[in-house]
């Protein structure tokens, strides 16, 4: 009887320790979700004393060090250096020349009469020459004006190369920055979960102390606590590499810190038909479009091979000669000249001709691959739109389960300090949250990432 009583007692007093530990437990769920919505808006703890820099002057920073950069302008300027009608031939070739030549010769002359002959040695001998000559070309088949239509192109070709060089860089760091606003995202839910896991623990501990927990449910809210705290760790460590590729392509130090903006803003305003119709300005098919304007000024350029070249020439010559022995002691002649010459290619066993042809198979490659271009970015551009609608649809599911996963987790957390929830409950809507924030991150980046690559198929990229 009197251990009945002892039991009936502690059953009694049970309630009211419980009524007496509710309040605060009660509590913790409410400031949970104001902790999880704040980290949801905030940057992880890690990055909390870097730098913020957005994207703008990321870009900006990218483009002004970037070394590929540099490469591609000095291209364009060796391009626009050679583009000149001198170098395609079309202006006079103006030479001057001028030679002094003295000498010592041995000299020996015999003459019909042989009181006239002569011997001499190391006689000296002076010889003054010089000239100033100008050609100009009247006519070589018209391969002056393709030449100088083929270094227009080349010249052409150049700046669109650095303009797609830009857009490369511009897609690579604007994905690698959102990448890094991924990652980060699946650190602050991998945090959120934490501070569950903290406060799951916490509740055990309560609940122990009054003897409503065993020892395996404190080992397992531990053991849950410490692996979740093992893999913020590990997406950490993604975060920090990926800051890394991202201060390389902003060619800076890889050392250095970099904090980036928290928010993914997808923009869903494009068209198919926009997009489409800007393919055709892409920097990359307009640079193939140059290739096949190249290879056409090539095929005329050696089709004119065949035709005959006919030049002007002008000049003025000096020729002077001193000797101090010989039949002839002062030689000088001096005055200008003028002519015409031509010419005629007859037979070189079809080595023009094979030129041309192969030329000509050359400008249909390169409108080959212009179309090939041109139809692979098209489709890409059809699948990536394919997948930005889709991805926005997703976006919107998404944000539901999210936000249905966070009242979940609040309501399972509850019913386990009501012990109405196991561990195990708590275990799988944490597992449910986690999931349903990756895949909100997922999609979101999803979405970017096809937006970013259909504005650069459709030469869109701005910032």
């Amino acid at each position: 009887m009197q251990k009945m009583i002892n039991q009936s007692a502690f059953c009694f007093r049970l309630p009211a320790l419980l009524l007496a530990l509710l309040p605060g437990l009660l509590a913790a769920p409410g400031r949970l979700c104001a902790q999880q919505a704040q980290q949801t808006q905030q940057a992880p703890r890690d990055s909390a004393a870097q730098p913020v820099m957005g994207l703008r002057e990321v870009l900006e920073t990218a483009l002004k060090n970037s070394l590929g950069m540099r490469i591609a302008r000095n291209n364009v300027s060796i391009a626009g250096t050679y583009n000149s009608y001198g170098y395609a031939g079309g202006l006079p070739l103006v030479t001057a020349t001028a030679s002094d030549v003295q000498s010592s010769n041995n000299l020996r002359q015999e003459f019909s009469n042989p009181a006239n002959n002569k011997n001499s040695t190391n006689a000296p001998s002076n010889n003054v020459s010089a000239g100033l000559s100008a050609s100009e070309l009247v006519f070589n088949g018209g391969r002056v004006r393709a030449a100088k239509g083929r270094l227009d192109s080349a010249e052409s070709q150049s700046r669109q190369l650095l303009n797609s060089r830009a857009l490369a860089l511009i897609f690579n760091v604007t994905l690698k920055y959102y990448d890094i606003i991924r990652q980060q995202s699946y650190a602050r839910t991998l945090q959120s979960s934490i501070d569950v896991s903290r406060e799951k623990l916490r509740i055990v501990q309560a609940q122990q102390a009054i003897g409503l927990a065993n020892n395996a449910d404190l080992f397992q809210s531990q053991v849950d606590l410490n692996t979740q705290l093992q893999n913020l760790q590990a997406q950490q460590l993604v975060v920090e590499q990926d800051k890394t590729d991202l201060l390389t392509l902003m060619t800076l130090d890889p050392n250095s810190s970099i904090g980036v903006e928290d928010t993914i803003l997808v923009d869903r305003d494009l068209r198919l038909g926009t997009i489409l119709s800007g393919v055709q300005s892409n920097p990359d098919i307009a640079a193939a479009d140059q290739q096949v304007s190249i290879a056409r000024f090539l095929e005329r350029e050696t089709g004119a091979l065949r035709y005959p070249s006919l030049y002007l020439d002008a000049g003025y010559n000096l020729g002077r000669t001193q000797n101090a022995q010989g039949f002839s002691l002062l030689n000088l002649n001096y005055g200008p000249y003028a002519g015409v010459t031509i010419n005629i290619p007859i037979f070189n066993g079809g080595i023009y001709r094979r030129q041309h042809e192969a030329a000509n198979y050359n400008t249909r490659n390169a409108a080959l691959l212009k179309d090939t271009l041109l139809q692979n970015y098209t489709s890409n551009a059809v699948k990536n739109w394919q997948a930005y609608s889709n991805n926005l649809q997703q976006l919107e599911t998404a944000k539901a389960n999210y936000d249905l996963s966070r009242r979940l987790l609040d309501l399972v957390l509850q019913r386990f300090q009501l012990r109405q929830a196991t561990i195990v409950d708590v275990k799988n809507a944490q597992q449910s949250f986690e999931n349903a924030g990756f895949l909100l991150t997922n999609v979101s980046f999803a979405a970017k990432s096809a937006e970013i690559q259909l504005k650069r198929y459709a030469n869109l990229l701005t910032y």
